[in-house]
């Protein structure tokens, strides 16, 4: 392999000095000392988050309070690094809810493994897990930040929907054991 020699212009007495480089470097220092400065007080004020953002998955119910989530473990099957994890449990038969099959004895997120990818969100087919605008979680041990049941719906809280497909099945079953 043949070497091929490149020729360098011999630099200036003045860039020899790196006198025009130090000026240039005065001068960005000076814009940037005169010039007012945006600075925001964290976390009272918090910066406009765009549209699309994909933040914290947390669970919700309806508006009747009831859980949405029928453990259906869907979200868990396809959360890519494994983050979700769901022990389903049974309905007894007396509760408000025996309609419906199954509810979560059991939903954990570690969101040190969640990226915040959203396919949870896309796969649930009771609309029961959504992604919030909150981008700042902390906490002190790794143990902190494995969002449970309780905390999940905690931050969630309840969400209009528009289905109120318990209610129809509801219904429908009360009509047709009224029939029989």
């Amino acid at each position: 392999m043949a070497v091929i020699p490149v020729e360098r212009k011999p630099l200036t007495l003045v860039e020899r000095t790196y006198l025009p480089q130090i000026l240039g470097g005065l001068k960005t220092t000076l814009r940037h000392f005169v010039t007012p400065k945006q600075t925001m007080e964290y976390p009272e004020q918090r910066p406009a988050i765009p549209p699309g953002y994909r933040g914290v998955p947390v669970l919700v119910k309806d508006p009747h309070g009831r859980e949405k989530c029928v453990s259906c473990q869907l979200c868990e099957f396809v959360c890519p690094p494994k983050a979700i994890r769901i022990t389903p449990g049974e309905i007894s038969a007396d509760a408000p809810d025996a309609h419906v099959e199954r509810a979560p004895r059991e939903f954990d997120i570690d969101m040190l493994r969640c990226i915040y990818c959203g396919l949870c969100q896309e796969v649930c087919p009771e609309e029961a897990i959504f992604l919030q605008n909150q981008y700042s979680m902390s906490g002190y041990t790794r143990a902190e930040m494995i969002n449970h049941k309780d905390r999940l719906y905690e931050l969630g809280g309840t969400l209009p929907d528009q289905h109120f497909k318990w209610d129809k099945k509801k219904a429908a079953e009360v009509a047709g054991n009224a029939g029989h």
